[in-house]
């Protein structure tokens, strides 16, 4: 086999292979992957269809390795009749470019043919990914669909459309590819198991008379009975502490300050207050009434009781013993334990006699084989979901190669990478290179390695509310303005808008410009904050002073005694005990202004062509340190960390340098052939030139005056 020959590139400092034909990715399985740029990246969160990534992500774990993208490329070139149709990267695919010559090629045409007919386009001859992805309307005027789900169009009688009904109302439903809700072999089964279940369990009460003592009204009975048992209870409770001493039986009814209580009230809404009473009159070893003489609130429960279990139970009585209540635990027994037997209990809605219908197996059967109708078709149908990854992939794949296997799109100035979310519009400039955030503090930590000036910025859209997190890089400019709270708008890469805000800044140079004026900056600061700090500190004092003045002044009005004696005069100032600091502060100020007079001195004996050199140099000295860490640090910007640092593995330098980052960072500027008008009214008036000019005389003239008499200049 004759070895293929690539072609490479060196950008952003990286060889990068060159993918510029059919043939290139035909040999990209035998490409070493140490020359690939990117060895994985994530599913989400890239501006691709994630839909086509999901079908590369064989395994799917969020992940695309190089196997996987290998895999997606040699499966659809061998179903293509030109390899260099991929690198079209096309919206609309074209039926010509399928192979027929394979096997694959021809079932995917005939697949694409039949979605064309189904969607009501037969004679077209071109598919796009909306119209594959439409599966709704691809399957809806099918019977079968190959996915084992039978739906109302399936079954189409009305007798197994109700039956259907029935079972989907028990078991649930599973959604069919044509959008409808239907049922698959999974859920019949699960319907069956449990009908069968419940048959059985429920004809075990019909074998047993003891199980249902009432009848059919027994559930009803035993309802009421439960209801009534703790009050009733508590009656036969109460019954026998009155017998056990009859003096608490005037606590134990129902006293006359509770009704006192309730009886200014309306008692038709205080029937709760009222059943929280006894349900009949406390009397030692007395029977409960089943009619006469009950508590108001439970009047009804009592006369359904006597309706369902007393003209039963206690035929001809008027009232119970404690031992014919205790009776009826005996005579629900049987049921309760019938009840805790139950089985198959998701059927019960539809009712005994409902169930017993469906499980007959002659429609279960018919039922199975619908289901089966419908598999048979299952190859069929899967080809036709094949075309629809056949049409991403000839749309999007090569966009994913041109983004992994080098950064082709990112460091060409009219594409943006997969990775690029949008643009930041902030302080007069515009950053693309906007990389969303999913875990910030992770980012972060990351992110610091890449030697870039970062903001992350917390995003709200303006349309849905919906929140992201990005990170925008500044690569160009200044960074005067930029504090954390700052506003911003974001423009994600459909054009929607974004409300942001600047909630952390990573600092590093942005450009030699800002690092050489670095160190002024820092001494303007200094010298500000001090200044501040100065005058907030005197203002502080002579505020407490004037304050405890006049606090001392009315204290001594206040206090002073009547026959206080005078105060001794003050001491007068004393110069001979500040002449060693009068001293001091006069060889202080000489000595600075022999030093200022030197370097005065110094400047002024140089030539004049001399001088602007020295004035070059003086400032080179200081901001020259700044400018060359600036410039070590700007050329090795990196990209890789950004990823790595959101799920990528990136697998070689993304270096950023100075010029491709004014690239990725534009300043405002004026349209080409504006008009500007430079009279600003609000600009403060300028002052005539001749009182500067002899300003400027006097001052020369008193400079060489001081080097004359200091000796340094001769007449």
């Amino acid at each position: 086999m004759q070895q293929h020959t690539w072609s490479f590139s060196t950008v952003g400092g990286v060889k990068r292979v060159n993918l510029e034909s059919g043939s290139d990715l035909l040999n990209l399985e035998h490409l070493d992957q140490k020359l690939w740029t990117a060895l994985s990246c994530p599913v989400n969160n890239l501006e691709i269809d994630p839909k086509t990534l999901a079908l590369i992500d064989l395994d799917h774990d969020g992940q695309i390795r190089v196997p996987e993208v290998l895999a997606a490329v040699k499966w659809i070139l061998g179903i293509l009749n030109n390899a260099d149709d991929l690198l079209k990267q096309a919206d609309v695919f074209p039926l010509s470019a399928v192979n027929t010559e394979t096997e694959t090629g021809r079932t995917l045409l005939a697949s694409a043919r039949v979605i064309l007919k189904n969607l009501g386009k037969g004679d077209a001859d071109a598919l796009t990914v909306e119209e594959t992805s439409d599966t709704t309307n691809i399957f809806a005027a099918s019977r079968f669909n190959g996915d084992g789900v039978i739906t109302a169009k399936t079954v189409e009688t009305e007798m197994l459309q109700t039956i259907l009904a029935d079972i989907i109302n028990c078991v649930g439903s599973t959604t069919d590819r044509s959008g409808e809700q239907g049922l698959d072999s999974e859920k019949l089964n699960l319907f069956i198991e449990a009908a069968t279940a419940y048959q059985k369990w429920y004809h075990k009460a019909e074998q047993d008379h003891l199980i249902l003592p009432f009848g059919a009204r027994t559930e009803e009975a035993y309802l009421n009975y439960t209801a009534l048992q703790g009050k009733i209870d508590d009656y036969f409770i109460r019954c026998r502490l009155a017998a056990f001493d009859e003096q608490t039986t005037d606590a134990l009814n129902l006293s006359v300050e509770r009704v006192l209580a309730i009886s200014a009230k309306d008692l038709s809404v205080a029937l709760d207050e009222i059943a929280a009473y006894p349900i009949a009159k406390i009397a030692a070893g007395k029977p409960l009434p089943l009619l006469k003489g009950i508590n108001p609130a439970w009047e009804s429960q009592m006369q359904l009781f006597e309706s369902l279990i007393g003209k039963q139970v206690f035929a001809g009585k008027q009232e119970i013993t404690e031992a014919d209540w205790k009776s009826l635990v005996q005579l629900f027994a049987p049921y309760v334990q019938w009840k805790a037997e139950k089985e198959g209990a998701i059927v019960e809605i539809l009712g005994p006699e409902r169930v017993i219908e469906l499980c007959n197996p002659n429609i279960h059967q018919t039922l199975f084989d619908l289901i089966e109708q419908d598999k048979a078709l299952e190859t069929e149908a899967n080809n036709i979901i094949l075309v629809d990854q056949l049409v991403r992939y000839y749309r999007d794949l090569y966009t994913l190669l041109k983004n992994f296997v080098t950064f082709y799109d990112f460091y060409s100035p009219q594409h943006k990478a997969i990775f690029q979310a949008g643009t930041l519009y902030i302080d007069q400039r515009s950053c693309n290179l906007c990389i969303k955030v999913t875990d910030m503090p992770k980012h972060s930590t990351m992110a610091s390695y890449s030697g870039m000036f970062l903001m992350y910025c917390e995003c709200t859209s303006r349309a849905t509310n919906e929140k992201m997190m990005v990170v925008a890089a500044l690569t160009n400019g200044d960074i005067d303005n930029l504090v954390v709270g700052r506003n911003a708008l974001f423009y994600d890469r459909k054009g929607h808008d974004w409300d942001a805000t600047v909630v952390k800044i990573i600092d590093n140079p942005i450009s030699i410009r800002q690092a050489f004026w670095s160190p002024y900056r820092k001494v303007s600061r200094f010298i500000e904050t001090q200044v501040n700090k100065f005058a907030a500190e005197q203002d502080s004092k002579v505020t407490a002073d004037a304050t405890k003045n006049i606090e001392d002044a009315q204290g001594k009005i206040t206090a002073a005694p009547v026959n206080e004696p005078p105060k001794p005069p003050a001491q007068p100032f004393d110069v001979g005990k500040f002449v060693g600091i009068f001293a001091a502060i006069s060889l202080a100020l000489g000595a600075l202004g022999t030093a200022v007079a030197s370097v005065v001195s110094g400047f002024m004996a140089l030539a004049w062509w001399k001088m602007p050199l020295a004035v070059a140099g003086i400032m080179l000295l200081i901001s020259g340190p700044a400018m060359i860490m600036a410039y070590l640090k700007l050329r090795k910007r990196n990209l890789a960390p950004l990823l790595d640092a959101n799920g990528w593995a990136i697998n070689a330098r993304a270096t950023v340098n100075i010029h491709f980052g004014n690239l990725l960072t534009h300043l405002a500027s004026l349209p080409a052939g504006a008009k500007i008008n430079l009279n600003d009214p609000f600009t403060k008036k300028k002052r005539p030139l001749w009182p500067i000019m002899v300003a400027l005389v006097l001052l020369v003239m008193g400079l060489y005056y001081l080097l004359w008499k200091l000796g340094y200049v001769h007449l």
